[in-house]
């Protein structure tokens, strides 16, 4: 199987994050993507309150694509949703043929030293890297080749939706229609989310 995952605080996820999994699946030959959302983000503000509605939301959002799938193991894991841990037990899991791919943006991919057991991390993952931002150049990440990373980019085109966007959005009624599953978009209504 040649697996690849998203992971993320999904908070919430958005109509940017599934064509990033959709350009993967058609471009880079893989059976399915595993969206796991974080339980208790480490590098990211906590909103515990928030933990199952931002799993329920991604849930709603793989309708969209039978090739799409969600992944409790942080919410089983319980405590902060170190990624190196997750890996060790989707290994366990899974039959991998290859490294799993990981889904990440040039903003993360730039601060992976900092995560915990990044050199051991980086030893299991190739790295699918989305840029977030129109002028890119990619030589810049050239050193990180040099300390081990595994990556390629992703020629998509950027699309400039964010998180946080859409949560400020929703606060102040500003429409977020195009940024969000019709599904999801409805249950953040009956649910009453991001209203402050």
């Amino acid at each position: 199987m040649n697996l690849c995952i998203f992971p993320g605080t999904f908070n919430p996820i958005h109509n940017g994050h599934l064509y990033m999994a959709d350009y993967v699946v058609n471009n880079f030959g893989i059976n399915k993507v595993l969206f796991i959302p974080s339980y208790i983000p480490p590098q990211k503000t906590n909103y515990p309150e928030l933990a199952m509605h931002r799993y329920k939301m991604v849930e709603l959002a793989m309708e969209t694509n039978p090739k799409f799938e969600v992944s409790d193991i942080e919410y089983k894991l319980q405590g902060k949703s170190y990624t190196y841990l997750t890996l060790l037990e989707l290994y366990k899991i899974y039959k991998i043929d290859e490294n799993i791919k990981f889904i990440i943006g040039t903003d993360a991919f730039e601060n992976l030293d900092s995560w915990y057991e990044s050199e051991k991390l980086r030893k299991l993952v190739d790295f699918i890297v989305f840029v977030r931002k129109n002028d890119f150049d990619e030589k810049k990440y050239d050193y990180m080749k040099d300390k081990g990373y595994n990556f390629q980019f992703a020629t998509m085109e950027f699309h400039d939706i964010s998180s946080s966007e859409i949560r400020k959005n929703i606060a102040t009624g500003i429409s977020v229609k195009e940024m969000l599953t019709e599904v999801e978009e409805r249950y953040i209504k009956e649910n009453g989310l991001y209203k402050n």
